[in-house]
């Protein structure tokens, strides 16, 4: 590590301030857990971006699954989504108040409740298992979410990103000419401190010479053409579709719904769902998290009203990807 921490620093004199983005929760919870932040030169920064999808689920959609449950729909869904809060509740608050809502780790899990709507959350890396389920015939209320789309927008919005470190688990699916399309440095990363340092040193060079390409550095994990089966599958039961991003607001053609209208639950209960009402009004400053404008620890709620144990926004709720989550447990 001290020869990519000696490069950085040699590459870092006298060039302005440099923002790096690592999208991906994992590569946030090693970059805050191991101190990496502190170690690199000041004039370099790491920014975390919108890769827990727990965090950027829309707060409409979070009161929609609420209210189909307590309307008497029978829920699956993964484990960190129970705390999310609402508008009024958590789908936590609501298994409390009698609804039926079942945790589940796996898709096989979830056939084992078919008559349940399965509340699929994720990119490209959990998109697989949902999709797996609507060939199965499951009925699905879906956030799911490509990253491509919040890339560009991140790379042409209102925060300055000059290169990105890309998501790692996410690029196994997609591949990592996929990021091609995407102008600007790119390294695609491992999970260890140095596989991080690493990457920082490569788009560092990579912004020094002017270049705009992705950098496969974790080809162990990422092939070129990434899971091929997994694409096929995804491509076979849902398509595009525009979609709201906590902090980033709605994104063109970047979700993910089933193609079978049928099994499309924001379709088979739009009686239920269209009397839904959404709050966006809360202290609560998880979309400037998301988009790396601010620290969590400059949010006013940070570890004195929002803590893990009671979160007031989603980016304290996943321990292992959301950005309040991960800097609370190791502040």
């Amino acid at each position: 590590m001290r020869e990519y921490l000696d490069k950085i620093s040699s590459l870092a004199r006298g060039v302005p301030e440099t923002r790096i983005m690592e999208v991906c929760g994992g590569h946030t919870n090693t970059i805050v857990r191991y101190g990496i932040r502190g170690i690199l030169p000041p004039n370099i920064k790491l920014v975390s971006g919108p890769g827990c999808p727990v965090c950027v689920t829309a707060q409409k959609d979070i009161d929609s699954i609420i209210e189909l449950a307590l309307n008497g729909e029978k829920i699956t869904t993964y484990g960190d989504m129970l705390k999310v809060p609402g508008t009024k509740m958590s789908l936590d608050d609501a298994r409390s108040n009698g609804a039926d809502i079942k945790m589940v780790t796996t898709a096989s899990q979830a056939l084992k409740h078919p008559e349940h709507i399965f509340f699929g959350i994720g990119f490209e890396t959990t998109t697989p298992m949902t999709a797996y389920l609507l060939k199965k015939g499951i009925t699905v209320y879906s956030t799911h979410k490509t990253m491509m789309p919040a890339m560009k927008a991140l790379a042409t919005g209102e925060l300055k990103v000059d290169g990105f470190i890309d998501p790692g688990h996410v690029s196994t699916i997609l591949g990592s000419t996929a990021w091609q399309e995407l102008d600007a440095p790119q390294v695609i990363s491992g999970f260890r401190p140095d596989q991080i340092l690493r990457a920082v040193m490569l788009l560092l060079e990579m912004i020094k010479k002017g270049e705009r390409k992705a950098v496969n550095d974790y080809d162990e994990a990422v092939k070129e053409e990434g899971n091929t089966k997994a694409k096929a599958l995804i491509s076979e039961t849902m398509k595009p579709a525009d979609s709201e991003w906590r902090g980033l607001g709605m994104i063109p053609a970047s979700g993910l719904e089933p193609k079978d209208d049928a099994l499309n639950a924001k379709i088979k209960f739009e009686d239920i769902l269209k009397k839904v009402k959404t709050s966006e009004k809360t202290a609560c400053m998880c979309g400037q998290v998301l988009k790396g404008l601010i620290e969590p620890s400059q949010c006013p709620l940070f570890s004195k009203a929002c803590t893990p144990d009671t979160p007031k926004g989603a980016c304290m709720v996943s321990i292992g990807e959301g950005a309040c989550a991960i800097a609370y447990r190791y502040r």
